[in-house]
C-alpha cells in the first residue's frame, strides 16, 4: 500500500491534515514526539474514517531517531511504501534578533530544516524508484514568503524551507516526485492562540484567521493525482494577506 507520513501530526494543521488525507483514501503514519494522548486522539480520528492509522514516534530533529523507527516501520512493511510525505513540523521560539539566545535559533531552524533533510532523504529513497512517483509538501508559513517581526528565526526556517522545495523539485520531478510548500499565514491553532487575534483580524482582507482544515484540503490536492503536475510551486493560503 502507499502511505502517507506527518511529521508533528498530532495536533493543529498536522491533525487535520492526517485527517483530510485519510478521508482521501490514504493509511496514515502519525508523527508525534511527545504527546502521546493528542496523537492517540489523531489516530482514533483516522480510523473512524475506516482508513488504517498508525502512530510513530521520534525526534525529527534527531538523525538516529530518524533512522531507527523508519527502519523499524519499513522492516514490518515490507510491501508498503510511502507516496505523500508532509514536512509539517514545526515550532515558534519568538523574540527579537539582538535578544534572542542561540537555543530560540537553533530549535526553531532544526525542527524544520534538519528534519526535512532527514526524514525527505530516507523516504526519497523509497519513493523515487517507484513507477508512479510520489508527492512531498512542505509546510512552510507567510513568515518565509515576507518575514515577520520578532521572527527572523521562524521566518529564517521556513524561507530556507521554499528555498529548499524549489531545489528539489529539479532533482526528483525527472522520477516523477513532485514537491510544493504551503504557506499558511494567520491559521487559528494551538501555535496562534498566544497572538493579538483580534488586532490581526483586522490586517486580513477576508476578516478573519484561516482553519486548520482548510489548509489540510489544499494539502489534500497537493497530495493526490489531480496535481500531479505541479511542482516547485509555493502556494500561499492567508486570506489575502499578502500575495
Amino acid at each position: 500500500m502507499k502511505y502517507a507520513l506527518v511529521t508533528g501530526g498530532s495536533r493543529g494543521i498536522g491533525r487535520a491534515i492526517c485527517i483530510e488525507l485519510a478521508r482521501s483514501g490514504f493509511p496514515v503514519i502519525i508523527n508525534y514526539k511527545t504527546n502521546q494522548e493528542a496523537a492517540e486522539e489523531t489516530l482514533s480520528a483516522v480510523e473512524s474514517l475506516g482508513v488504517c492509522g498508525e502512530l510513530l514516534r521520534f525526534d525529527v530533529r534527531n538523525k538516529d531517531e530518524v533512522e531507527s523507527a523508519l527502519d523499524g516501520w519499513e522492516s514490518s512493511h515490507p510491501d508498503d511504501y510511502v507516496s505523500v510525505l508532509v514536512n509539517n513540523a514545526g515550532i515558534r521560539r519568538d523574540n527579537v534578533l539582538f535578544m534572542m539566545s542561540d537555543e530560540e535559533w537553533s530549535e526553531v531552524l532544526s525542527t524544520s530544516l534538519d528534519s526535512f533533510f532527514y526524514i525527505t532523504r530516507r523516504i526519497l529513497k523509497h519513493m523515487m524508484p517507484r513507477k508512479r512517483g510520489g508527492h512531498i509538501i512542505n509546510i512552510a508559513s507567510l513568515s518565509g514568503v515576507k518575514g515577520m517581526q520578532g521572527q527572523t528565526n521562524y521566518s529564517a526556517a521556513k524561507a530556507g524551507l521554499i528555498g529548499a522545495t524549489k531545489a528539489l523539485a529539479l532533482e526528483v520531478a525527472p522520477r516523477g516526485v513532485t514537491v510544493n510548500a504551503v504557506a499558511p499565514g494567520f491559521i487559528a491553532t494551538d501555535m496562534t492562540k498566544d497572538l493579538p487575534v483580534d488586532e490581526l483580524k483586522g490586517l486580513i482582507p477576508l476578516g478573519r484567521f484561516g482553519t486548520a482544515e482548510e489548509v489540510a484540503s489544499l494539502v489534500s490536492f497537493l497530495a493526490s493525482e489531480k496535481a500531479n503536475y505541479i511542482t516547485g510551486e509555493v502556494i500561499n493560503i492567508n486570506g489575502g494577506l499578502y500575495t
